[in-house]
């Protein structure tokens, strides 16, 4: 790993997602009532919970406003979720400021250019593989896999390598 990359993994203390995309692969399916429907990667999931058994925090900005975002951050215990995020950087400045971290402390992850301004500003940026070009172009990290496929547990085990942190799940 790069030098340089390194060092700004090592500051980590919170991880924030866009969902769209980034927690999932940016589709939406509908039932034939209306009800919309999103898949999450279990593997996303499960380096979610390994942030959190390494003392690092979490959370979701997302323009969305689905009751399904709520449901999933409150299985993982994703202790920060801002919903319809008119400005995710504005709202990414509050959430440090509320937990008393500062921005190169933060690993933002999204694919989308409403997630640009956020990725600028926090200390590593990183996006899934099938991101859009002007994201990619921006971002420190770009990750092997799509949204919703692993990229976010990809970038998680990168964060925690760096960090020098085990990558296993304790048995209790």
């Amino acid at each position: 790993m790069e030098s340089n990359l390194k060092e700004k993994l090592k500051k980590i203390k919170l991880v924030v997602m866009d969902v769209d995309g980034t927690l999932t692969d940016g589709r939406v399916y509908y039932s034939k009532n209306g009800e919309e429907l999103k898949a999450f990667s279990i593997r996303d999931g499960m380096g979610i919970e390994l942030l959190h058994h390494n003392g690092i925090a979490t959370a979701i900005i997302t323009t969305e406003t689905s009751q399904i975002v709520t449901a999933r951050a409150m299985k993982l215990k994703i202790e920060h979720v801002i919903l319809g995020s008119k400005n995710k950087l504005k709202d990414l400045i509050a959430l440090c400021e509320e937990i008393q971290i500062n921005l190169d402390e933060v690993a933002f992850i999204g694919d989308d250019i409403n997630d640009i301004p956020a990725l600028q500003s926090a200390g590593f940026s990183a996006c899934p593989n099938d991101a859009i070009k002007y994201v990619k172009e921006k971002v420190d990290f770009i990750s092997a896999y799509n949204g919703g496929n692993g990229a976010v547990r990809e970038i998680i085990e990168l964060i925690l390598e760096a960090k020098e942190k085990e990558i296993v799940f304790p048995v209790s």
